[in-house]
């Protein structure tokens, strides 16, 4: 345990080297749905509509995940502590009863799957079409979502003990196969909406039986029997005392998807704000996991060095972890500002006439827009790891609030009533994302010991 590295190597380092890994993860996660919705939306005459249902359908995709996610993280921090603490028998039960979690989890959704998918479709579109194909999609993914449930808590367990590389080559493996499989089922094999849901849960599935194997095959350091599965009321509850707060900040994501398609359909150009809408936030993911991808490197390393209580480590951690969220963030903002019409013509590579020049051009202006938020994003979810890695709950609950619904709703509802909004609304999202990184600021000061940023 001395010779850890989250407890020898420098600070700067430990977060690249453990931090990229994460990053890259967290950026193929979010490749799965860019990549669904390049095949969808390309997928001919019905593609316009098939685009919709899977933007109708994400929110609860989102909520999927944030609840693996949020889990994980209780886990991912409760581990790596119990690590710096070198408390074997805590390691072994937040192991058992993280595998505990996420099978209730795995549960819960295949009830919604078979029960509220189609309920949930028709609150949002009368188009008998859209439905249809939104709930064949929604059931898919809910009811065979053991693949990316599982990965959420192993993926924590190989990150905690700081294998950051090995969840990385479990994403790969997963995201090659979804790309393989959704031109395989979209395409040759004409599987519409279900080819893109059946190559998603594939590749979650193959990205879970990896992360299983290295964990059981390298995580030497950490062991767990089947009685450690057996729930312990004790460890779920600190699980959950870290996890909760992540849990609902993302799930928050889902609920800030669902309001702002209601927001946009209030608009005469409804339909292709909301279908330009559900391309650009599967992009603007990329940028979003990448942060989440350094966030949570700071929530493992900082959760460690809190836990040997070294208080240089701790204030080069903080420092650092903002620092470095801030770079990746400027480098995607540049990377999309740059390639914003390539990516865009990806999107209507099989339109043809009004429907591809409108699509492609509203797509452009929002990553272009939008972008410039991504550096204040990033420094509000750095700050947030940082609070979450001292155990802090409401205040990075808070901080989601602002820049996902207290202050996005009002701008945008500006925005949505006026002549032009499918070209300006998308301001709302940087204008919301800097005021709440302001006020990270002030919440980080008042919420830990204020850091020395001159520490080496």
């Amino acid at each position: 345990m001395n010779e850890n590295k989250m407890a020898s190597k420098p600070i700067q380092k430990i977060l690249w080297t453990m931090g990229l890994p994460m990053v890259f993860s967290m950026v193929l996660q979010a490749l799965y749905n860019v990549v669904d919705t390049i095949f969808v939306v390309n997928m001919g005459e019905t593609g316009i509509k098939a685009n919709l249902a899977l933007t109708y359908v994400f929110p609860i995709q989102i909520l999927m995940i944030a609840i693996g996610v949020g889990t994980g993280i209780g886990i991912n921090a409760l581990l790596s502590r119990s690590l710096g603490e070198q408390n074997k028998e805590r390691i072994a039960l937040t192991l058992g009863n993280g595998i505990f979690l996420g099978i209730v989890i795995y549960l819960l959704f295949l009830i919604f799957g078979l029960f509220g998918s189609k309920w949930f479709l028709t609150i949002q579109t009368d188009d008998l079409e859209v439905i249809e194909m939104g709930t064949n999609y929604l059931r898919i993914v809910t009811m065979l979502s053991i693949g990316a449930i599982g990965f959420c808590v192993y993926e924590r367990f190989l990150q905690a003990t700081g294998k950051t590389v090995h969840s990385t080559i479990a994403q790969v493996a997963g995201a090659l196969t979804n790309i393989i499989l959704d031109y395989v089922f979209i395409y040759p094999m004409s599987m519409g909406v279900e080819g893109a849901a059946y190559a998603t849960i594939i590749g979650q599935i193959v990205s879970l039986i990896v992360a299983i194997i290295f964990h059981y095959a390298l995580n030497k350091e950490v062991k767990h029997g089947f009685k450690d599965i057996i729930p312990n009321s004790k460890i779920i509850l600190n699980i959950y005392k870290i996890g909760w707060a992540a849990m609902l900040m993302q799930g928050l994501l889902s609920i800030n998807m669902f309001v702002m398609i209601k927001i946009f359909s209030i608009s005469n150009d409804a339909v292709v704000i909301n279908g330009t809408y559900g391309i650009y936030y599967k992009i603007q993911q990329i940028a979003l996991f990448a942060c989440f991808g350094l966030s949570n490197t700071i929530i493992t390393v900082l959760s460690f060095n809190v836990g040997l209580k070294d208080e240089r480590r701790i204030k080069a951690c903080i420092k650092w972890g903002i620092i470095d969220s801030v770079i990746v963030a400027a480098i995607i903002t540049i990377l999309f500002e740059v390639l914003a019409n390539p990516i865009s013509n990806l999107f209507g590579l099989t339109l043809t006439g009004n429907n591809k020049n409108q699509l492609i051009s509203l797509c452009q202006i929002s990553i272009r827009i939008a972008s410039i938020g991504y550096i204040f994003m990033a420094i509000s979810l750095a700050i947030q790891g940082i609070l979450q890695a001292y155990r802090k709950s409401v205040s990075p609950l808070i901080i989601s609030l602002l820049r996902l619904i207290i202050l996005l709703v009002p701008v945008s509802l500006i925005f949505i009533f006026t002549d032009n909004a499918k070209d300006i609304v998308w301001w709302s999202f940087p204008i919301a994302e800097l005021l709440t990184a302001v006020i990270s600021f002030f919440v980080l000061k008042f919420s830990i010991v204020k850091p020395n940023f001159n520490c080496k």
